[in-house]
């Protein structure tokens, strides 16, 4: 039998859960940096350093041409800055989803759908029920976010005793909702919009289209164009970070051309170099040789998904330097000596009741009708206890919760509100999840039976 040059193609299934299993890894550790750079912030803007903290949050970088200056907070450059690498891993994320994974058909997304669709609509309604009419009415977002990183670091903790299903449903339910908080922001947190930095938008974008379907493959020129959409987008009034959502619609998610074609000419450009004398200098004495070698290199590259090798090379600098960059600058809240007053705001009252009791009823309600009325199936090993316990470490906001308080208020006491009730919920929920999917998720030796 004749061996197989390409063993990797034929574990093909394993290769998904090793993906998988990487991305659930590195959103664990990015829940441990999360959570450091958070104690880290609480404690620096309480400390005798808090006008260091203040004075790097609010200190201005950029460039002056003539009498043009172009300047950004340092705030503002890692909230419209860098925040957009976040968002153009989540629009990745989503397409992926949508194309190949658990949002791919209707069977597979109505239940992580519906369920980030209920874990949306109940948080604002408890938040508007504590808001309507008054000066916090606008952030009616922020209880509909669900941070991944914490929920799988929660899932982490607990080991193999976590069903696979169990995990992919959150996974999926946190990516929907996602999408659901980019389409907010996008049609309720914009300001004036400026048309015509819109319209340089789209173009660049239509550029970046045509650009790919020509297959040039430099990626300066794409780096360029991605900055341009990202400069349009701050000029149109729309916030900067949806510029990634918008990049991350351009990118293919599946391979460039037909793998078994792919194959073929690779198994070709195997063979060539098999009937030559190899060893680890001859293809620096051999031109034909290393043309081969760079053929071969170029139809592997064109076997891997662009999409997925943007999402792994941008991944660990979200999760080892933006992310807690985000949170170190973000999470900062400096209390005062009646610091438990803000637990009687109704911000902060909607916050935590939205993000802790809403996203119980939501999650747990609309995965029921789901299961219910459009005949969607559990996950397989999983209960409906455990969807439960899931629903509450849906109470996790944080990341997009921070992003949108931001966006919703100018008020600095309105910010510090939403704050409070953001890490007070999430504390919460947090724990209570753990506690929950400890007591009900099978034992260590039944876990590895199953």
């Amino acid at each position: 039998m004749k061996k197989n040059k390409f063993p990797a193609l034929k574990s093909a299934p394993r290769r998904v859960v090793l993906i998988f299993e990487n991305f659930a890894h590195s959103e664990a550790i990015g829940s441990a940096l999360l959570l450091s750079a958070t104690i880290v912030a609480l404690l620096w803007a309480n400390s005798q350093w808090a006008e260091l903290y203040e004075n790097i949050l609010h200190s201005k970088l950029g460039v002056t041409i003539g009498a043009e200056a172009f300047t950004l907070s340092f705030h503002q450059i890692i909230n419209d800055g860098l925040m957009t690498l976040f968002f153009l891993v989540v629009g990745l994320e989503i397409k992926r989803e949508i194309a190949v994974g658990e949002l791919s058909s209707r069977s597979k997304a109505l239940l992580p759908v519906m369920a980030a669709l209920g874990g949306m609509l109940a948080p604002a309604t408890i938040f508007l029920l504590f808001n309507a009419g008054k000066l916090g009415e606008r952030g009616w977002g922020i209880p509909m976010a669900t941070d991944i990183a914490f929920a799988l670091g929660i899932l982490a903790l607990l080991g193999e005793r976590v069903p696979t299903g169990l995990k992919i449903f959150l996974t999926a339910l946190a990516i929907a909702d996602d999408l659901g908080a980019v389409m907010v922001i996008a049609l309720f947190y914009t300001t004036n919009l400026n048309f015509f930095s819109l319209g340089i938008a789209i173009i660049l974008l239509m550029i970046i289209i045509g650009t790919g379907k020509l297959n040039i493959r430099r990626t300066e020129v794409y780096v360029l164009l991605a900055l341009g959409v990202w400069l349009a987008i701050l000029a149109s009034g729309v916030h900067a970070t949806v510029a990634g959502i918008l990049i991350a619609l351009t990118i293919p998610v599946r391979a460039r051309a037909n793998p078994r074609e792919l194959i073929q000419i690779g198994r070709a450009k195997l063979d060539q170099l098999e009937q030559q004398a190899l060893d680890q200098d001859s293809m620096l004495r051999d031109r034909a040789q290393l043309e081969t070698i760079n053929e071969l290199y170029a139809v592997t590259g064109a076997l891997r998904p662009v999409g997925l090798a943007i999402e792994e090379y941008i991944h660990p600098i979200l999760v080892w330097l933006i992310l807690p960059l985000f949170a170190l600058f973000n999470a900062g809240i400096h209390f005062s000596g009646n610091a438990l007053a803000a637990f009687t705001q109704p911000v902060t009252l909607g916050v935590i009741f939205g993000l802790v009791v809403g996203k119980q009823i939501g999650v747990t309600l609309f995965t029921w009708l789901a299961h219910k009325f459009g005949r969607a199936q559990l996950p397989a090993n999983v209960s409906w206890k455990q969807i439960y316990a899931v629903s509450w470490l849906c109470g996790m906001g944080f990341t997009m919760s921070l992003f949108i308080t931001e966006l919703a208020f100018s008020s600095v006491a309105l910010i510090q509100d939403a704050k409070v009730g953001i890490l007070a919920a999430s504390l919460v929920a947090g724990v209570v999840g753990y506690l929950l999917l400890r007591q009900w998720l099978p034992k260590e030796d039944d876990a590895q039976t199953i």
